[in-house]
């Protein structure tokens, strides 16, 4: 079963073998022979059948494009445009099982048998392929909400003894005690809600390799939040947190940030708004005063808001744009991705209506635009990244981006290059950020470059 779970959905033999298996069908299809009903003359019947057939098989493809699109770009049923990539992959597999329809209806040999096997692939290929397109889940274990990862044993984990500066001297004449990790640990916990009340999933935590030394320093940390849908434990596995922390961890000495991703929505289909309402609970109450007083406690972090960031993807980067502006003394970084322009339930009516019972001023006070204007001046970074074709995000984060300069935050926007609305812009921007983080936390010097880079392109930015 184990290795059932651990089968790659975004690369490597699984995907391969779908889309190999779908052409050797398509190819066995075409290939067959059709034994020739009476009264058709050869050649002619065959002909004007394969035109028929190819006809309704590329009407069926612009009809499917042309729904998806009606779907997501002018019902906006999905929240956000699904992008190109994805209409085109769903166009595919509509004129796909066309076909295989097509041929299962008019076919009474071999061929039919094939066809008929050919409709599940087609299906499973294209929810596969747009799986790649987001980079939602890493494995099918993922997929199927399987969490790999155990629980944490905070008592295994030692209070901070010293300062990065110290534990990087101490490195340095290699002086460290104890033999250090060659890599970091996530882990599964239980942040409880003990002033909020508000209730929710559970937690996840990376810990790099310092953070597991019986002599740890104090570290800075990320507060990471995934999106709506989401959990933390995907933000952790699609992400590939761990993979960029412990890359970060083996050119700084074993130091990189201890990331700590929370849950503030409380369900799979909840939206809390990052905001204390009476439809979900107090959500901005638990990641500003739970969870923060939980990570001190537990985990060997430093207390100074310079080495702390919040962020987040999509729904979860709005909340950063909400929380971060609105508590500068627990947060002195944020990190967006794929943000919206403001918190959202549907409509902008419906979420007035629900969340804060038709009060618009109620409203227009969750607005990252207008949190950043009411705590104008700030000494914050704030780092945003967008996908390119992801049009939508772009112009948000342009609007936030030019409030948060007016108000005199260190600004950095970024472009993920050949991405959209999903989980690659998140891993593509987190590259660079975690770098300046670490840099401006003193973990390291910077080693990141944009020329260097070819998934990203910086829009505005200082300090790069």
């Amino acid at each position: 079963m184990d290795v059932l779970m651990r089968i790659p959905l975004l690369s490597g033999w699984f995907p391969s073998l779908l889309a190999a298996t779908v052409v050797v069908c398509l190819a066995l299809v075409a290939a067959l022979p059709e034994p020739r009903r009476s009264g058709t003359t050869p050649g002619k019947g065959s002909a004007s059948s394969a035109a028929t057939i190819a006809a309704a098989t590329i009407a069926a493809g612009a009809i499917g494009y042309a729904v998806v699109w009606f779907l997501s770009d002018v019902v906006m049923a999905f929240g956000v445009s699904v992008g190109w990539m994805v209409m085109t992959v769903v166009a595919a597999t509509v004129s796909l099982v066309a076909f295989a329809l097509i041929t299962i209806r008019r076919s009474r040999s071999a061929r039919r048998v094939v066809a008929i096997m050919l409709v599940p692939l087609v299906v499973l290929t294209c929810a596969t392929s747009i799986n790649m397109v987001y980079g939602e889940y890493t494995t099918v274990g993922s997929a199927l909400g399987f969490n790999p990862y155990p629980m944490l044993d905070s008592s295994s984990i030692s209070r901070p003894v010293m300062s990065v500066r110290q534990w990087r001297l101490l490195a340095a004449h290699d002086e460290l005690h104890g033999a250090l990790a060659s890599h970091g640990i996530v882990r599964t916990v239980h942040i409880p809600a003990t002033k909020s009340g508000f209730q929710t999933r559970m937690a996840t935590v990376y810990l790099p390799p310092a953070a597991l030394s019986a002599t740890p320093p104090r570290l800075p940390v990320m507060v990471l939040l995934a999106g709506q849908p989401g959990s933390p434990t995907r933000l952790m596995a699609a992400g590939k947190i761990a993979a960029i922390m412990d890359e970060y961890a083996a050119h700084h000495d074993g130091l990189a940030p201890i990331v700590v991703s929370p849950d503030q929505n409380g369900a799979f289909t909840h939206n809390s708004l990052c905001a204390d309402t009476s439809v979900y609970g107090e959500a901005e109450t638990y990641l500003t005063t739970d969870v923060p007083r939980w990570i001190r406690d537990t985990l060997p972090v430093s207390t100074s808001s310079s080495q702390w960031l919040i962020g987040g993807f999509s729904q979860g980067g709005t909340c950063s744009v909400q929380i971060g502006p609105a508590h500068p003394k627990i947060f002195g970084s944020i990190f967006a991705a794929s943000t919206e322009i403001a918190p959202s339930d549907g409509s902008r009516k419906r979420t007035i209506d629900r969340f804060f019972n038709g009060d618009e001023k109620a409203f227009d006070a969750h607005v990252p635009t207008a949190i950043i204007a009411r705590h104008s001046p700030s000494s914050q970074t704030l780092m945003m990244v967008s996908g390119e074709w992801d049009a939508d995000a772009r112009s948000n984060q342009a609007r936030i981006a030019k409030a948060a300069k007016a108000a005199g935050m260190r600004v950095t926007v970024m472009i993920s290059r050949r991405s959209g609305h999903d989980w690659h812009t998140v891993i593509n921007g987190l590259v660079p950020v975690v770098d300046d983080f670490g840099h401006r936390t003193g973990l390291g010097a910077s080693t990141w470059s944009a020329s260097r880079d070819d998934q990203i392109s910086i829009i505005t930015g200082s300090g790069q």
